[in-house]
């Protein structure tokens, strides 16, 4: 990815499945911060009520490759076998020209790979609950994935707690207003430097 002259910033968000994480998100963007959405790609199928070009750029197995091949992502990666999730260059130069912050709200991996690419230029954030049975109980509870897709998410759980210290910042989520109050207050210490 080419670097500008003028510094930009970004903010990374990640966490385990079910952490609160998008939630998180759009608390932020309701906020007074100059935030825009990030819209990431993926080579998933939508799910009940999510929007091509709103929740997600939605593309075939086949079209993702192209667009990778093109190297037409700052960064993808397959998050399940046979899904994969990136970011387009092209989105952050939309998000740019609105004279806005990209927001991202990338699984684990990308937000590391995100980190390492963006560098001091971006704040990464992790969330996280305090235990797994917490995570299970809110997989369950949001009612949009079946006992096996619940089951492999709190797998891949455990393993993507492991990433948190790779992470400029670590939220506990287990209060949701606390979680909110402590978000808003980094990003805009980081915005502000």
């Amino acid at each position: 990815m080419t670097r500008p002259h003028s510094k930009r910033k970004y903010i990374i968000f990640s966490a385990p499945s079910g952490s609160g994480k998008t939630t998180l998100v759009h608390h932020m963007m309701k906020k007074a911060l100059p935030l825009s959405f990030s819209i990431s790609a993926t080579s998933r199928p939508p799910r009940k009520n999510e929007e091509d070009g709103k929740d997600y750029y939605f593309l075939s197995p086949a079209e993702f490759k192209q667009s990778a091949e093109q190297d037409e992502f700052v960064e993808w990666e397959e998050v399940y076998a046979g899904t994969h999730y990136g970011t387009l260059k092209s989105e952050l130069e939309r998000i740019f020209s609105l004279g806005k912050i990209p927001v991202f709200d990338v699984d684990v991996v990308g937000g590391v790979n995100l980190k390492k690419i963006l560098g001091s230029e971006a704040l990464s954030i992790f969330i996280q609950v305090s235990s797994i049975e917490v995570l299970e109980k809110r997989l369950k509870n949001r009612g949009t994935d079946s006992s096996e897709s619940i089951q492999k998410r709190l797998d891949k759980a455990a393993y993507e707690m492991s990433f948190a210290s790779q992470f400029d910042v670590v939220i506990i989520n287990d209060d949701l207003e606390t979680a909110i109050h402590e978000t808003y207050q980094t990003i805009q210490h980081f915005i502000n430097e």
